[in-house]
């Protein structure tokens, strides 16, 4: 770059110049300084010539006047030499064979100089020798008796010991030759120097004509950038320059025309844009018109989807609740199975209800997640209890493989994950007739509190061809239209399980191979829970111990050993049902615990014998079942096992079945007969219902769980009952006629006898924003249609037991949220806020200490600890003002900074101690009653 900038900066002209002359007086200056040096030594050859063609004659002449030691004979021959070559030669010396001066031609002042510095033998030829402007040559003087002197080469032509009489020096001044040399340089710089004007009189005549009409174009090129396109190069060139003038002028022109047509096209444009503009403002008027008629649209919609969850659900709320109650009372088998597939019809119904309202909150963007601890291994189990029927229905192996370790205790949406694992389950044993279902999970991602886990389904059934995978995920839409007819369902499990996922911040994926199965996964990013949920199990009892399995399937074989191997048990494990009742028989081994799985291919007389002989060689059979013969079942297989556990069974579960076995057999076998009736709740509730089968269905759930219920079949009606008697519950349908259930339950806050009451909203809305309304009405819980009576028996359990704080402020310790944050388990809220009261000295302590130190990693950390602590025990304004702190202690504030929100945490937490401590004193007092 600075290159081009350096090129630029000087002129054409300036160009044509240095490379016209650069050349020329490179090239002139090469051949002087070429032709002048090769004079210079063509001189210096020249003079040595001479001086040798003087010297060795001299030389052969001076022999006879050493011979015969003859110095004036030899003095005149050298006179004589001089004489002939006066200007040339300066001096002659003869010197003998001991380097002595024999003769001179005319005395010299130094003849040192003309001396021979070394031994007068070793001169065998003519040698020269620049001192100055002076030439030294001398020649040797050899006897011609002894070798003559080959004058052609200047060297002795014989044996070179011959006689040496002596030697000539020649003295010569070389003043002409650096005469000739000074000029012949001279000629060569005046040739050099016409060379080069020569050179500039066609130089300055190029530049004029080639840069001057460069330079014109360049000004005219100028003045047209400048939009003066009506400028034009004149005058007549040569060559490619009038070609490029041409082109200029033809260039000037089209711009011109292109500037005209450009200025109509602009005009016409503006012209164009204005009615644009018009035409945009009225769409803008009409989209604005369009979009509050969209708005309506989208809240008759949610009107029309909370009256059609409210209509259907109400009668399937009948359907259901008594259904179930039905199943209770003494029936015959035909009825019984009559009525649960009335239960099973209506909860399919119920399921794709939800389903709809689940892909319209999707839609909407209305679906709330929730974030709160659960075991990951207890909630898969809930889902394998719900699903495992449908698959052993089929005959299918369903396997869970849950890798070690993936944490148990977890944050996040509990329902959420529920539903996601439900609906892919459902999925592959809906479309997978033979072979297996298998459910794997493991840890794909560990960082710090945050753990990603991989999820897989994979079966064997019919696949998904390539043609109708990109399908799957669409709504209302299955591979394969007959696909719908053949198995049923309304194509939105799949697309509800990825919206899920997705808002969860999870991927979820699939591969499948038409004929072969398919295998589906997601992947979901959940927060570790620093509090384990519920009773520590203790493994390490189950070490040592013996087990015996019997389970013929390969897989499901292998994940139960695996797992009874991970608590160091001895497994001993049998393949084949011959082989277990040869052992059977034979009584030779005892076993602390058995697991047999016993439903395939043998008869229930056969398995009952063999259960008998097995029960005899452990403390602790357990059954696997997988089937849905529960007569079979309760005639041959129960009264001789411990347990009968559906497979596959939960980690827990089993861990609990071998720790604690349960009573003798006999005296389980004659509770089995007999059962206790559970206690009811001493407790008086108000069910309110317009709708008469709902009454009544609530009144009968009711009367199963608490000793008084009262009714009331209108708004009007509970309003008038609050005012004239106390009620521990109320339960409090929404859609009533005249007082709705949320007006109700404002009269009731403002004036009666139970403002402080829990009224729990039942409901068949089933909107999100319709919960937060109720809610927000003044109502405490929410209960949805069909009523679950166990989820009844939840609500009520939670709710008479609650402990009624009114003398401290609710952000300091919630209890409801520290309940909702514990999975509603009381004895756990109640651990998290002792381990809370039990930490608060230390880390009061370590934030005064950092605070004094100004310590910010010290800080830091304790805050951090704190933080997490808050997050699991309702303690709102403690863990907002952690998070703030370690907020900014993360951008870099300095601790002083932070001095003002430190010391309102250290009071915060004077609150919580005081608070939690009043909360567990309580609790602890009410706990047996809940019991």
């Amino acid at each position: 770059m600075n290159s081009i900038n350096g090129r630029t900066k000087y002129s054409l002209r300036s160009w044509v110049l240095a490379l016209a002359l650069a050349p020329t007086v490179l090239v002139g200056i090469l051949l002087g300084s070429y032709f002048t040096i090769n004079r210079f030594y063509e001189l210096e050859e020249t003079l040595v010539e001479q001086g040798s063609n003087i010297i060795e004659p001299l030389a052969i002449a001076s022999e006879l006047g050493i011979e015969s030691n003859n110095r004036e004979a030899t003095k005149r021959l050298l006179a004589a030499a001089q004489l002939n070559r006066s200007p040339l030669i300066k001096s002659i010396a003869v010197f003998d064979a001991d380097n002595q001066l024999f003769v001179t031609s005319h005395y010299h002042k130094d003849f040192e100089v003309m001396r021979y510095k070394r031994e007068v033998r070793q001169l065998t030829t003519t040698e020269f020798e620049q001192i100055g402007d002076s030439l030294l040559l001398r020649a040797p003087i050899i006897a011609t008796t002894s070798v003559p002197y080959t004058s052609t080469t200047g060297r002795l032509s014989g044996n070179q010991d011959a006689q040496i009489l002596g030697y000539v020096t020649l003295y010569l001044n070389k003043e002409t030759a650096l005469l000739e040399q000074h000029r012949a340089a001279v000629a060569a710089f005046i040739i050099v120097l016409i060379g080069v004007q020569l050179n500039l009189l066609f130089t300055f005549r190029l530049v004029k004509s080639v840069t001057q009409p460069i330079t014109e174009m360049v000004r005219v090129v100028a003045k047209i950038r400048e939009g003066k396109l009506d400028t034009r190069l004149e005058g007549n060139l040569i060559g490619e320059l009038d070609l490029l003038k041409r082109g200029i002028n033809a260039m000037a022109g089209a711009l011109s025309e292109y500037h005209d047509e450009m200025q109509q096209n602009i005009d016409q444009a503006t012209s164009d844009l204005r009615e644009t503009l018009e035409q945009i403002e009225i769409q803008n008027v009409e989209l604005d018109l369009a979009k509050k008629r969209a708005l309506e649209a989208s809240r008759i919609k949610s009107e029309f989807l909370a009256n059609m969850s409210h209509e259907l659900r109400t009668p399937l709320n009948g359907v259901i609740g008594f259904s179930r109650q039905l199943i209770k009372t003494p029936l015959h088998s035909s009825q019984r199975d009559y009525i649960k597939t009335i239960e099973r019809s209506a909860s399919t119904l119920l399921n794709i209800i939800n389903d709809i309202l689940d892909f319209s909150k999707l839609e909407a963007g209305k679906m709330v997640l929730e974030n709160m601890p659960f075991s990951v291994r207890d909630t898969l189990n809930d889902v394998i209890v719900l699903i495992a029927g449908s698959a052993h229905a089929k005959q299918l192996e369903l396997v869970v493989d849950i890798a070690e370790d993936v944490p148990d205790s977890v944050s996040g949406d509990a329902l959420r994950f529920s539903q996601i694992i439900t609906n892919l389950l459902g999925n592959a044993i809906k479309f997978t007739e033979s072979g297996l279902v298998r459910l794997r999970l493991e840890v794909a991602d560990v960082q710090d509190d945050k753990v990603s886990v991989r999820c897989e389904v994979i079966d064997t059934g019919i696949g998904i061809s390539d043609a109708h995978q990109e399908l799957l995920f669409k709504a209302f839409g299955q591979a394969d239209s007959s696909i719908s007819r053949r198995f049923g369902g309304t194509g939105l499990g799949l697309i509800i399980t990825k919206r899920l996922v997705n808002q969860m911040g999870g991927q979820i994926g699939f591969h499948s191979t038409q004929g072969k199965g398919s295998t589906f996964w997601f992947v979901l990013p959940m927060q570790t829970s620093q509090f384990p949920l519920g009773e520590p199990i203790e493994l390490k009892k189950l070490a040592g111990q013996s087990v015996l399995v019997y389970e013929p399937r390969l897989l499901s074989r292998e994940i139960l050993c695996r797992q009874l191997q991970r608590w160091n048990m001895h497994v001993t494990y049998f393949t084949d049902f011959e082989q277990l009742k040869r052992l059977a028989e034979e009584k030779t081994q005892q076993f602390d615990c058995a697991l047999l799985n016993c439903n395939h291919h043998e008869s229930c007389t056969d398995v009952a014998r063999l259960l008998q002989d097995i029960k005899a060689q452990t403390n602790n059979l357990i059954m696997l079942n997988e089937c849905d013969n529960q007569e079979g079942l309760a005639q041959y297989i129960r009264p001789h096992c411990d347990s009968v556990l559906t497979s596959p069974v939960g980690e827990h579960v089993l861990a609990q079945k071998l720790l604690y076995p349960p009573l003798d057999n006999d005296q389980q076998v004659a509770h089995s007969h007999m059962p206790a009736p559970e206690p009811r709740y001493p407790l008086t509730v108000l069910a309110v219902d317009d709708n008469p089968a709902n009454l009544k269905l609530i009144t009968t759930l009711l009367g199963e769980i608490v000793s008084t219920v009262i009714t009331a079949a209108n708004g009007q009606q509970s309003v008038e009952l609050a005012k004239s008697r106390r009620f521990d519950l109320i339960l409090m349908d929404i859609q009533m006629p005249d007082i709705d259930g949320m007006k109700a339950t404002k009269l009731i806050r403002a004036e009666s006898l139970n403002r402080n009451t829990p009224i729990i909203a039942v409901t068949a809305h089933a909107l999100a924003d319709e919960r937060e309304e109720i809610l927000a009405s003044g109502m405490d819980g929410y209960l949805p249609k069909p009523i679950d009576e166990q989820a009844l028996k939840n609500v009520i359990s939670r709710w008479v037991t609650r402990p009624k704080f009114t003398h401290f402020e609710q952000h300091t310790l919630n209890w409801d949220l520290c309940l909702s944050q514990a999975n509603q388990k009381t004895d756990l809220a109640l651990d998290m806020l002792s381990m809370l009261i039990e930490s608060l000295p230390n880390t009061v302590d370590n934030i005064d200490k950092a605070l004094t130190q100004l310590d910010a990693d010290k800080m830091y950390q304790v805050i951090h600890k704190l933080h997490g602590a808050s997050c699991y025990c309702g303690i709102p304004t403690t863990q907002r003002l952690c998070q703030e702190i370690e907020s900014a202690l993360k951008k870099g504030c300095k601790v002083e900074d932070l001095e003002p929100e430190i010391l309102e945490l250290l009071d915060e937490l004077t609150k919580v101690e005081s608070a939690a401590t009043q909360v567990i004193t309580q609790l602890s007092a009410e706990l047996p009653y809940e019991s």
